[in-house]
């Protein structure tokens, strides 16, 4: 297997002890080549204590100089990369010791392919939800269908080459950076299919730490960004419907009774059976809070 160098990218905000536990993961890797980290504090005074060197590792601090937000870390890390490949953890997850070493394994074996991801395994309140994707590729019009949460942000690792001179960096202008991993990955597979690990290589841990927790309106001012931004949705009703749904929801969260139930009939229309129409009507007309909702959906290891 190549023995090419990895650069491991992960964008930080005033998480001190998270951070220290995923930087030690991602040196823990069973991977025998170069991994080079990159922690790139965003919007957060730098901690220079983490930086270190060995014969196989390193650790170096910097500072996003981009735009401030996720995306912008996240980019000031792919242009200060020194590795062909190029991967993301967040502050919060946790990378299991084979996951470099499986990844790197497939785009070695499929030269054409430019990214891949695996499967994860969801931590939230004490307990653990393993989410296997079931498939070794994805589409284009597989992720128009479905978002696929086993795609996280902390699985993915790419061909710097790729980045560079393909699909381009992470887009800086999505409203309030939510869906920003989402609309990567559609670019990303318009360009070719993307491998899957079929193995749980990374543990992502979900609660009120993140900083997307129930921010309805940076939820809507994303989704409806990206339903614009890709007509292609038009094409595959059930994934204008999910988008619809969750739209839907999230007015309905912000007792946005009319535009919940608006976004909601859109989403039937489209597809009749799309799960998140009652529950968005439930939260809309009073039945049930968002919060009793998302409760019941993260103890289950997922999302709405």
């Amino acid at each position: 297997m190549t023995m090419d160098r990895v650069t491991a990218i992960i964008a930080t905000r005033d998480r001190p002890e998270m951070l220290r536990q995923a930087v030690s993961a991602v040196l823990a890797q069973t991977y025998a080549g170069f991994i080079e980290v990159l922690v790139v504090f965003d919007q957060s005074d730098p901690d220079y204590s983490l930086a270190e060197e060995s014969a196989s590792r390193s650790v170096r601090v910097l500072t996003n100089g981009r735009k401030p937000g996720l995306a912008g870390a996240r980019n000031s890390g792919i242009e200060a990369a020194t590795g062909e490949f190029i991967a993301f953890c967040d502050d919060d997850d946790i990378w299991i010791g084979h996951k470099i070493e499986a990844q790197v394994q497939v785009l070695a074996d499929s030269p054409g392919t430019e990214f891949v991801t695996c499967d994860i395994t969801v931590s939230y309140d004490g307990q653990s939800h393993d989410r296997p994707l079931g498939k070794s590729w994805i589409t284009f019009v597989d992720l128009l269908r479905d978002r696929h949460t086993e795609l996280h942000p902390s699985t993915f690792l790419m061909r710097r080459s790729a980045v560079l001179d393909g699909f381009g960096l992470v887009d800086e202008d999505v409203p309030g950076g939510f869906g920003e991993d989402y609309e990567f990955l559609l670019r990303v597979s318009r360009r070719g299919p993307i491998a899957h690990v079929r193995r749980v290589s990374a543990m992502v841990r979900w609660g009120s730490q993140s900083f997307f927790f129930r921010r309805w309106q940076t939820m809507c001012d994303g989704l409806s960004w990206i339903l614009d931004k890709y007509p292609e949705f038009d094409t595959v009703p059930a994934g204008a419907a999910r988008i619809r749904g969750q739209l839907a929801f999230a007015h309905a969260a912000m007792g946005e009774r009319r535009k919940a139930l608006r976004w909601a009939v859109s989403a039937a229309q489209r597809n009749p059976l799309e799960p998140r129409v009652p529950l968005a009507a439930a939260v809309a007309c009073g039945i049930v809070t968002p919060a009793r909702v998302m409760e019941a959906l993260h103890k289950r290891g997922r999302g709405i």
